[in-house]
């Protein structure tokens, strides 16, 4: 097993073990199949796609699998950083599990946050609420620093809920650790 490549590579050292264990297959493995098949010059899709034909059979969510296993090659080859998306922007996010069920758990934050005018000094707009059948969701834009969806989602037991904050589309990663921390201290204050 390798976490570290060339120079530059910033593949999520904490990611590798987990792709390992749930694949059965080594870092190595994974990196010299990337190889064989040029996926340095592919797209994430094309990427993605390779890890899913390539993915051992058997594996569980094998297409959730294949999706970070194609984010750690892109890390690990220098084609993104760890919080970048495949379409150059960034994402950050922090979850926490509440005693709460998944509408409850949702209207906590909300009753705190969700009338709050700025988050680390960028303006809150176009508040929406919705729901699926699987989750129940806030969302809201952020002037100059992405978009915002707090979503919660029932946990294995049906009395909790796991309720994340998932922010897209900021503009570079040096505030990627202070957004987490923000959204963290949220999550914490429910």
């Amino acid at each position: 097993m390798s976490s570290s490549g060339g120079s530059g590579n910033q593949t999520r050292g904490e990611r590798v073990p987990a792709i390992e264990r749930a694949t059965g297959r080594s870092w190595d493995d994974w990196v010299a199949v990337f190889h064989a098949h040029g996926a340095g010059s592919l797209s994430h899709a094309e990427i993605a796609k390779l890890a899913l034909a390539t993915m051992p059979p058997g594996i569980e969510n094998a297409e959730w699998w294949a999706q970070g296993v194609a984010i750690a090659f892109e890390q690990h080859v220098g084609l993104r950083v760890p919080g970048q998306s495949s379409t150059g922007s960034f994402r950050v996010s922090a979850s926490r599990t509440l005693p709460l069920d998944r509408d409850a758990a949702l209207e906590a934050w909300v009753n705190v946050h969700g009338a709050t005018a700025s988050h680390l000094g960028h303006a809150a707009t176009d508040r929406r609420s919705s729901r699926t059948e699987k989750r129940s969701f806030w969302r809201f834009n952020l002037a100059g620093a992405g978009k915002v969806e707090v979503s919660a989602t029932p946990a294995k037991d049906p009395a909790k809920a796991s309720l994340t904050i998932s922010q897209e589309g900021l503009p570079d990663g040096e505030r990627i650790e202070e957004w987490r921390s923000y959204w963290k201290r949220q999550l914490a204050g429910l």
